[in-house]
């Protein structure tokens, strides 16, 4: 929905919508059509206590660090991808992406699978695919701590918001 306000247009159209969210029912859209099998995997946590009704978890721990969000089958292919968002006007912060994550990227990568961010820029409401190897090459090369939201604009593919799919992702990844 568009709406005018104090002579500015107004879109209210991804209110609510998270990234993850909107992920989320994109995979279930791929599922439906068989496009692709894509899930959000579980953070593997250990219980330590509840509370006496048995309906919330009161002490917990991670049992492992956890590796990308997302994983699943695309055209025969293993792949496996983190979700991504900053706030920042200017740049994508490596600081977003956990050590033990670049290397699980890079794990993937060497046994043949399709490994990658999706990376929403939250101010202007843009999100684009950015490719393990991209990644890695922009890490290993730049002496830089981010890679600057210019770097998306020019180089790496938009994935624009739509109705169904609402994140239409496996487009861009086989174009990069």
């Amino acid at each position: 929905m568009i709406t005018v306000k104090n002579n500015k247009l107004i879109n209210y159209g991804n209110r609510g919508m998270g990234l993850e969210s909107d992920i989320n029912l994109t995979n279930e859209y791929y599922k439906e059509k068989k496009i692709a099998l894509i899930y959000k995997k579980p953070i593997p946590i250990k219980v330590l206590k509840i509370n006496s009704t048995k309906t919330r978890i009161q002490d917990a721990f991670y049992e492992q660090k956890s590796t990308l969000d997302y994983s699943g089958i695309y055209k025969e292919k293993y792949i496996e991808f983190d979700a991504k968002e900053t706030n920042s006007k200017t740049s994508f912060p490596f600081a977003n992406i956990h050590k033990h994550q670049i290397e699980h990227i890079k794990n993937v990568m060497y046994f043949g699978g399709i490994a990658f961010l999706i990376v929403r820029f939250n101010y202007f409401n843009k999100t684009f695919l950015l490719p393990g190897k991209v990644l890695i090459n922009y890490i290993e090369v730049s002496k830089r701590k981010s890679i600057p939201y210019s770097y998306f604009i020019d180089n790496l593919p938009e994935i624009e918001i739509k109705y169904r799919p609402r994140l239409d992702y496996l487009n861009k990844v086989d174009i990069s």
